[in-house]
């Protein structure tokens, strides 16, 4: 839209301030589009800083900036009469449009965005109220997306009014603390659609920069006030500050904004105001927009590893980085930083072995640099949880895995088998150790098994996964990772609490939706709770054929259910089963996790994404495996390979995932996808009565040349079915 009438570039600041007393003389009586003639952006100098810094509260006064850039201090006049409706400034787009004549579309635009008390004049739901309230903004928003939404059809003379009362506003000088008038300006102002043109991101940025800087209790008021903007406005507000991100940091035509020494600010001022709307967004459920909405894929390509070093180093000090604000770094790149700190520590473990073997005098052994786990296959989960507990001090070295009596080379093949085979074991529900809920299709802690190092080890072997980054196929609800988080590093305190976070009927209706939907009528039942459900604050559970009661509160059990406290017994129960009645084994296999994933890192993650390190996504894609399939001695428009896609887009899911094991040594896909698998497809020059053989260590499928679809087609399920072993060729 910016682009209409004539094609002049917006400056800088500095340059519309010494323009605007120029033009308002002739405000009345523009009827067309009226040129500006700007200097190009890289020559001038911009608006001196407007604080010192993101996190400063006090602003410089207006009296620092050079006498040609101060502006008039206002007087603090009462809001001024804006009587103009919605309806009215429909019908004066309508005349303008057919008539050509814009002036009193000109005019309206010129005067309300010529300062804050202007902008709340016209949007202000009612002038005589102070709408000081988190509630409601007072903000009529109807008549904000109108204007907005016109904005952009107006002629070009009438966006740049719009674009010169925005800088009048901000150069105004403020004493003392802002008003909730002033935050509804800055609430409306962001709202405006010309700051998705990087030609008026100078503009933008400084509006930025002030809304970054407001106190923590203004902030308060944004957060609570943004949340009530529609899901559509919402979504371009987000995506705007992500675009001004992206386009500051690797910008298309550097030309256009000022040198990056200049504008540091830039960045940390949008992701300041960003992690707002990243709150307000977090206060709904469900939220307005998912939270990979504010995943900004252009940090994927920038240093990680140094954003992440200066987190470590500064924390949250005056030094800026991305990871202060994790909620914009994708988990593609989250898992990036991960590896790389898992990869460090390893490289780390290792040289400290090797330096304790030489000081002793003793030869060096190469298996010493990795942890080495011997599993005989008929004993696989008593030998696992032996080796873990034998080689505690080992863990956060690489893993590699023998199968005792197989020949097999674990180049990472054996490794996901080995994690394979035994978390099946574990969680069968003959093991003992986890409930599996046929209704919500997952696990749970089971509160009747005791034995603690089992748990404990579980929760390493889960780490391990994560450590060497293996996808698992664990069904834990999404609560488990909640918990797993509480706290994200382990406290060093010993007698802090665990693996205990705010639980709440959701949770529970993902792993018992049946008890919980139970609990719910109790909490909308509109006759007599205390007589006709005749409950007390005490819960019943069958442990090994005998039924035992624990009070839920203190003398629970003479205490009755009612209508005034349900809520609170509600509450108490559903805490009691997600929390209490499993902390021993949930903290074992929390420390059992944290012994070796203990990792800044882990401070980045939300419990969503701890989920998708560890299970991988289970949403099977074929089609994009085949679009980023590699091929050795075979082209992608062979017959044999035309064969095997056409077969394999035909297979069931879980034939697919069968395909998917025997290829890869695991059947889950991993965080960046199907292309993240570097599937490769070999030429095998072997009889075509053979099977097809998969390197699994290089998810590798060697394929001999089948002749035909049928045979190809049996061959290959009769492999896949059978996949567990290993040997050599």
């Amino acid at each position: 839209g910016l682009e209409r009438g004539a094609k002049n570039q917006f400056s800088t600041f500095s340059n519309f301030i010494t323009t605007i007393n120029q033009k308002k003389e002739g405000i009345g009586n523009r009827n067309s589009p009226t040129q500006l003639v700007i200097p190009n952006i890289k020559n001038v100098k911009g608006l001196p800083p407007i604080c010192l810094d993101v996190r400063q509260k006090q602003r410089i006064s207006i009296v620092t900036l050079p006498e040609e850039l101060k502006a008039p201090i206002p007087p603090e006049p009462s809001l001024p009469i804006q009587t103009k409706t919605v309806k009215d400034f429909q019908d004066d787009m309508e005349k303008a449009k057919s008539s050509g004549d814009w002036k009193a579309v000109h005019y309206f635009y010129s005067t309300t965005f010529d300062s804050f008390l202007e902008i709340n004049a016209a949007f202000k739901k009612d002038t005589n109220s102070p709408f000081n309230t988190i509630e409601d903004s007072g903000i009529n928003a109807k008549f904000v997306n109108v204007v907005y939404d016109a904005l952009l059809n107006t002629p070009q003379d009438v966006q740049k009014s719009v674009l010169k009362g925005v800088i009048n506003g901000l150069l105004q000088e403020w004493k003392g603390p802002r008003t909730k008038d002033d935050l509804r300006a800055y609430c409306i102002l962001l709202q405006n659609p010309q700051f998705s043109n990087t030609s008026t991101y100078v503009i933008y940025a400084h509006l930025l920069r002030q809304i970054a800087a407001l106190t923590e209790a203004d902030h308060h008021f944004l957060v609570h006030w943004s949340k009530k903007i529609s899901q559509r406005r919402f979504k371009q507000l987000v995506d705007r500050l992500l675009q001004f991100i992206s386009l500051r940091l690797f910008p298309a035509k550097p030309e256009e904004f000022p040198p990056m020494v200049k504008c540091t600010w830039w960045i940390p001022s949008a992701t300041k105001v960003l992690s707002l709307f990243n709150a307000a967004n977090s206060l709904i459920s469900p939220p307005i927009i998912s939270y990979t909405d504010f995943y900004n894929s252009t940090l994927d390509h920038i240093d990680l590893m140094e954003e992440y070093h200066n987190w470590q180093c500064y924390g949250n000090s005056h030094r800026f980085s991305f990871c202060q604000y994790p909620f914009i770094i994708s988990i593609a790149a989250k898992k990036v930083i991960i590896q790389r700190d898992s990869e460090q520590q390893m490289i780390n473990i290792a040289r400290q072995s090797l330096v304790d073997k030489v000081s002793r005098r003793q030869k060096p052994d190469m298996n010493m640099l990795f942890l080495n786990v011997k599993v005989r296959r008929t004993h696989l989960v008593s030998d696992s949880l032996d080796e873990l507990a034998r080689k505690r001090a080992d863990l956060k070295k690489k893993l590699k895995v023998t199968f005792v009596g197989e020949a097999g080379l674990d180049m990472g093949g054996l490794t996901k088998e080995w994690f394979l085979l035994l978390i099946r074991q574990i969680f069968h529900p003959d093991y003992g150790m986890f409930t599996y809920h046929k209704d919500s299709h997952c696990h749970w802690f089971s509160f009747k098994c005791d034995n603690y190092s089992e748990f404990r080890l579980v929760g390493a072997l889960m780490g391990l996964a994560v450590y060497n980054s293996i996808t698992l196929d664990i069904r834990f609800p999404p609560c488990c990772y909640k918990k797993l988080l509480s706290p994200p590093i382990v406290p060093c305190d010993h007698n802090t609490l665990v693996g205990i976070c705010d639980v709440t009927l959701d949770d529970l209706f993902q792993i018992m939706p049946e008890l919980a939907h139970g609990l719910s009528e109790l909490l909308s039942y509109e006759g007599n709770v205390e007589e006709d459900f005749y409950s007390t604050f005490q819960v019943f559970q069958e442990e090994f054929g005998v039924i035992k009661s624990y009070n839920l509160k203190p003398n629970g059990d003479k205490i009755p259910v009612t209508n005034q406290n349900r809520k609170e017994y509600v509450q108490l129960y559903v805490d009691f089963l997600l929390n209490k009645s499993i902390y021993k084994q949930f903290s074992a296999f929390y420390y059992g996790f944290h012994s070796v994933c203990a990792s800044y890192a882990l401070l980045l993650l939300r419990p969503e994404e701890v989920e998708i390190l560890v299970c991988g996504s289970p949403e099977l894609d074929m089609s994009a495996l085949q679009r980023s399939t590699q091929y050795e001695g075979y082209q992608k428009t062979d017959l044999t390979i035309r064969y095997f896609w056409d077969v394999v887009l035909g297979f069931s899911l879980d034939l697919q995932k069968k395909l998917l094991h025997f290829a890869t040594g695991s059947d889950r896909v991993p965080v960046g996808g199907m292309a993240d698998l570097n599937f490769k497809i070999s030429k095998s020059e072997t009889s075509t009565n053979w099977l097809p053989v998969a390197h699994t260590c290089f998810n590798q499928l060697c394929l001999p040349p089948y002749k035909n679809k049928k045979e190809l087609k049996q061959k290959l399920i009769i492999g896949i079915s059978n996949a567990e072993g290993f040997g050599l060729e």
